[in-house]
């Protein structure tokens, strides 16, 4: 399998062969996903959403778009902050627009990084695989479940259990709510069931 930085330099020479470019392109996107306090949302992650994808890649409507909306959507993650998604969206438009990408693919891989702030469903389905791949660590087995809320938890570390936990029982709660936590038919299939276990026994534990 491709690491991330062999995807970003293959999606980039789809636009330009200026290499000094998309080598900066790419250590600013590596810098910023291995800033201190990133315990879960790194470069990791990324690998761990693209994994996803390619297996379903044969569905996927654009795969150069969705990869790009992949690589930006966590760019700027402060754990204060209620406009991570807009901000990741902002940064990936000005470095999309220096790969000359056209103004409808940079439109659609803006839609699909806010997306992830709601997680709601979508009528453009590669927003949903994206939203699908992204959620997808909650419905693994449960102990890779439990170190995902161990890095959560670490990401947050500012604030005291007082503040966390039912911060976090709220977003927990908020899924169980959803018809359902998955959109597309593969990843619900897949991990419905385990993810609603998992969140169910994270609740019980905070």
């Amino acid at each position: 399998m491709m690491n991330v930085r062999e995807r970003f330099s293959q999606n980039c020479l789809e636009f330009t062969q200026d290499h000094y470019l998309i080598e900066n392109l790419w250590t600013e996107i590596e810098k910023k996903y291995s800033e201190k306090g990133r315990h879960y949302h790194n470069l990791e992650h990324l690998e761990n959403m693209f994994s996803e994808l390619d297996s379903i890649k044969d569905k996927i409507e654009n795969w150069i778009d969705i990869s790009f909306g992949v690589f930006y959507h966590d760019v700027i993650y402060d754990a204060t902050s209620k406009v991570n998604e807009e901000k990741s969206a902002e940064f990936a438009k000005l470095r999309l627009e220096k790969l000359n990408l056209k103004q409808g693919s940079i439109d659609k891989i803006s839609a699909q990084i806010i997306a992830t702030k709601v997680h709601q469903k979508s009528e453009d389905n590669d927003i949903n695989y994206l939203l699908d791949a992204d959620l997808s660590i909650l419905g693994k087995d449960l102990e890779i479940y439990l170190d995902y809320t161990k890095k959560i938890r670490k990401e947050y570390s500012i604030y005291p259990d007082l503040l966390y936990k039912p911060g976090r029982k709220k977003v927990l709660k908020h899924f169980l709510e959803l018809e359902n936590i998955f959109k597309t038919d593969s990843f619900r299939e897949k991990y419905e069931v385990r993810a609603r276990e998992n969140i169910l026994f994270e609740i019980e534990s905070l």
